[in-house]
């Protein structure tokens, strides 16, 4: 890289407001959708309470954001488009931030890299515009508005034209946008968003629409994840609400058997704010470890809200990634309430696993088809009626639908009837030797066996160890692992936590650290392969749980084994016990693996297959 002669010294000179501009727009501005989330979060913080925003061509040749808020008086547009220059702070405390915005780089990198107009009308000011060109700006003008501010950015990135061969399709980025829109409106319920692509002008099209949402805090977010995420994640989602050292956790986070691929529907916000943010995303691993597989990934949308002194937003260009003070109360937060969130849940399991069974079920498209079969017609339906009337009284008696009593033999013991009114019903029968069919008030639960019992297995071993700790095995001969004093120093800040896991290690000198003992249940461990991996989770999350995934996924393995096994014929006592305890136990709505241990079928469901409704 330096291919300056060495003998001929660089002149240091002052860099020209365009470059200085243009610098600051690659760092802000990395495309259409970093551009559409900037001018959004101005309309925000403008107190707005409908904003519109239009794209063509994904955001390349048109971004226009209009909103209803306070607008900007002609004599501060020019000041606007100046860097440095807010509204939203003094600058006496750079920590005390209660707006998006505060740098005062978002209008000033837009006029530098593409066309940029302002139109705006404050309350008792005449409406005015003012337009820059590739970080050259125009005079203040007369226009026509009501009200609010009108910001048009054109022909993104002309004046840096290497930029647009960095930028994806038309398509991906409008979607990128979508995804920027999104979240905002998560993070404002009472903010109205439509999104219109309007590429080949006219009207255009409304791609997402969010209308403003009243209500308390509950209420209107969860009217707003409905318009956002769907009604089925509102339906499958536990209301979040926990607080700990002045830190205030609030949201919902999915059933465990209502899960994703990928982390697209993983949204955090602190302060109100949207944010990707390693401590947080390794929080919601953690509390999420024990039930899903490590290819599936758990949907929240979850708030964490505290004192602006508490945390740093000041840390990354984009403001996508936050400091805490305290990180590890933060954490510690998020773990403990989703966990205790999933633990009153219980058995229950997502409503998507009956959707999927009932997708299942129905005869796939293009199968044979039988005429004059799926609509009856009004003659044979009438026919229909008239043979099940009660005048055929002998017609009827033909047919295998007559209820006879079951015979009983006289020396046979009396058992209880169980009642189906419990939440998993009353059990009726084991198919393939593996499938428990139960019969509830309001339809039937099918329950994989296996997979229940070891999810209850798994509960139990996990009861047991949190009583009675993890036992120790203690090493003959101390294991010596030469670390660097920094890698040392963070092990030994852990290790009252490594020693309740039954991990046991103490200074040996230097940047050596002695292991003492390993927990019991891993049998032969290589220590420094452990200590190691332990060192990379916590460059990597700032936390380790390591020793205790590894302890829990050897109970997992013990559960697995130890629980009823597939292929084995159950009597009907053992099958209304599991369900009772399948009632009484945390979690059993899925297994080990995150897969659900029962399905439930409404009546209404099952009759829909029938072409009963």
């Amino acid at each position: 890289m330096n291919t300056h002669p060495h003998h001929i010294r660089p002149v240091i000179r002052q860099l020209d407001e365009t470059a200085i501009n243009r610098i600051a727009a690659g760092e802000v501005v990395e495309r259409p959708a970093s551009a559409v989330k900037e001018l959004v979060e101005n309309a925000i913080d403008a107190g707005a309470r409908r904003i519109s925003i239009d794209l063509a061509d994904g955001g390349k040749t048109l971004i226009r954001i209009t909103d209803d808020g306070c607008g900007m008086s002609p004599d501060e547009l020019p000041l606007a488009l100046s860097r440095h220059a807010t509204s939203k702070i003094d600058g006496s405390d750079l920590l005390n931030i209660q707006s998006f915005g505060f740098r005062g780089e978002a209008l000033p990198s837009l006029g530098a890299v593409g066309r940029l107009t302002i139109a705006s009308r404050a309350e008792g000011h005449d409406a005015a515009e003012i337009t820059v060109n590739g970080g050259t700006p125009g005079p203040v003008r007369p226009t026509a508005l009501n009200g609010g501010t009108v910001v048009t950015l054109r022909d993104l990135f002309f004046a840096t034209p290497a930029r647009l061969k960095f930028l994806r399709t038309d398509r991906a980025e409008s979607q990128a946008v979508g995804e920027v829109i999104r979240r905002l409106a998560m993070a404002e319920p009472s903010v109205g968003f439509t999104l219109r692509d309007v590429s080949g002008g006219g009207a255009g099209r409304v791609s997402f629409r969010a209308d403003p949402v009243t209500g308390d805090l509950f209420d209107a977010l969860r009217g707003r994840l409905s318009q956002v995420m769907g009604a089925e994640f509102v339906e499958n989602a536990l209301a979040i609400d926990a607080e700990r050292d002045g830190f205030r956790l609030t949201g919902y986070a999915a059933l465990p058997t209502y899960s994703r691929g990928s982390a697209v529907a993983q949204h955090l916000f602190v302060n109100g704010r949207p944010v990707r943010d390693k401590l947080l995303i390794g929080a919601l691993r953690g509390a999420y470890a024990d039930f899903l597989s490590r290819d599936r990934h758990p949907a929240v949308a979850l708030f964490v809200d505290c004192d602006p002194h508490k945390v740093d937003v000041n840390v990354h260009p984009a403001k996508s990634e936050v400091r805490f003070r305290d990180p590890g109360v933060v954490r510690g937060l998020i773990v403990s309430a989703l966990r205790h969130a999933l633990a009153e849940a219980g058995h229950r399991a997502s409503s998507t696993v009956a959707s999927a069974t009932l997708g299942a079920m129905r005869p796939e498209p293009g199968g044979a088809r039988v005429y004059q079969m799926d609509r009856p017609s009004m003659a044979a339906r009438q026919a229909s009626y008239a043979a099940q009337a009660p005048g055929f009284a002998d017609m009827a008696g033909a047919y295998s639908g007559r209820v006879v009593e079951p015979f009983v033999a006289p020396d046979a013991p009396e058992e209880a009837p169980v009642s189906a009114d419990r939440p998993l019903g009353a059990a009726r029968g084991q198919v393939h030797e593996n499938y428990i069919i139960a019969q509830t008030e309001t339809g039937i639960v099918i329950v994989d066996q296996h997979a229940a019992h070891e999810r209850l297995v798994y509960e139990k071993l996990k009861n047991q160890m949190a009583e009675n700790g993890v036992a120790a095995q203690a090493l003959l001969i101390p294991e010596v692992v030469d670390l660097s004093p920094d890698d040392a120093g963070r092990l030994l800040e852990i290790a009252e936590d490594l020693y309740r896991m039954g991990l046991s290690i103490e200074p040996f000198g230097g940047g050596a650290v002695a292991v003492r003992e390993t927990p019991a249940i891993l049998g032969e461990v290589n220590a420094e392969a452990l200590l190691r991996d332990i060192l990379d989770e916590l460059s990597d999350q700032g936390s380790s749980a390591l020793v205790q995934e590894k302890i829990e996924a050897i109970l997992s393995r013990v559960a697995c084994h130890g629980s009823i096994r597939s292929g084995r014929v159950m009597r009907a006592e053992e099958m209304n016990a599991l369900l009772r305890e399948m009632e009484a136990t945390p979690h059993s709505g899925q297994c080990n693996h995150g897969r659900p241990t029962y399905v439930e079928l409404k009546l209404s469901d099952i009759e829909r297959l029938f072409g009963r409704t």
